[in-house]
């Protein structure tokens, strides 16, 4: 069991997310920063898919009231148990009674903890995340609040063997962190209604740095930067979207859908970012420059194979440095 001291509305429980329901208008849900929380997952000996806690709003501080193995991935923001520092892409020991807090992150948005065994919360549609837009699954459908007790699966509880813990180097896959003053490079593929926009916007749509607004939450950013324009007026139906989509409304200025986007929608699809680069959005805050790169099919698919590759790798490498007690 753990217990939430201090929090955020949108910290919530989060796994990989629900899917197989788009066609029922269930949109996906799941953490943001999926390849963190199944780093995590790895770290502390759980499958991919346990459910962790994914925290956008800082401080954040649990109690652990049991002695368990945990993991800290995603945002680089300062962490402590008690009173010891706790590294980036870390797994450590805690005992009960040990507080962890979670700082004002450095850099990134979003940071991932995971739980030996991982947190105790029905399944609902196969998953256990939280879908804050429509209010099931998680713990009560809902974000976290102060008080509020988180059990975990599992009875037997093992320790990790270095009492410091043991951290992971994810510089192969997210490689260099991104400065203050860069853009933030996404991968996108043309999408369905791409051709309908005018030359000049296409162009723009590339060249730009575009800026995430303050209307950025988990269902989508909302971004701002020129006008982008079609080459006549279309008509929609409401048609399939999914993470990544990037629409362009009347106004013309772009809105990507994330992790509870709708499934459905009717502005003009110009672009989709590629599956494996949507963690990049997960921790670009709010102020933080985007540039689109236009790829193709195959890129996008080596570049699933390669964050696919890494994992085995690291299933490997952490099941030797484990080491259980």
């Amino acid at each position: 069991m753990i217990e939430i001291l201090s929090t955020g509305a949108v910290n919530s429980v989060q796994d990989l997310g629900r899917t197989g329901y788009l066609d029922a208008g269930v949109g996906r849900s799941g953490t943001m920063d999926a390849p963190a929380l199944e780093i995590a997952n790895l770290m502390v000996g759980n499958e991919a898919r346990a459910a962790g806690i994914e925290v956008a709003l800082f401080p954040f501080r649990l109690r652990f009231e049991v002695d368990t193995v945990f993991a800290l991935a995603g945002a680089d923001c300062p962490a402590k148990l008690d009173g010891r520092q706790v590294p980036g892409w870390w797994a450590m020991n805690a005992k009960a009674g040990e507080v962890l807090t979670l700082g004002l992150p450095r850099s990134g948005a979003r940071a991932v903890i995971a739980f030996q065994g991982g947190i105790d919360v029905p399944l609902v549609l196969g998953s256990r995340a939280t879908d804050l837009k429509s209010v099931f699954g998680g713990f009560e459908g809902r974000g976290l609040n102060r008080g509020d007790r988180l059990a975990l699966a599992g009875t037997s509880r093992r320790v990790l063997r270095m009492e410091g813990g043991y951290g992971a180097d994810v510089s192969e896959l997210r490689g260099r962190p991104v400065e203050n003053d860069e853009a933030i490079i996404l991968r996108v593929l043309p999408s369905a209604e791409y051709t309908a926009f005018t030359g000049e916007a296409i162009s723009t749509f590339h060249q730009t740095d575009w800026l995430i607004t303050n209307d950025a939450n988990r269902m989508g950013y909302r971004l701002s930067g020129p006008e982008l324009s079609l080459t006549r007026k279309l008509e929609l139906f409401s048609h399939g979207i999914m993470p990544g989509t990037v629409q362009v409304p009347p106004n013309g200025q772009p809105i990507i859908q994330l992790a509870e986007a709708n499934t459905c929608g009717g502005y003009p699809k110009i672009a989709n970012v590629i599956e494996a680069d949507l963690w990049k959005l997960a921790q670009a805050p709010a102020g933080a420059r985007l540039r689109f790169e236009i790829t193709d099919r195959d890129t996008a698919v080596a570049a699933l194979r390669q964050e696919r590759a890494f994992m085995a790798d690291l299933a490997a490498s952490v099941s030797l440095m484990r080491g259980w007690m």
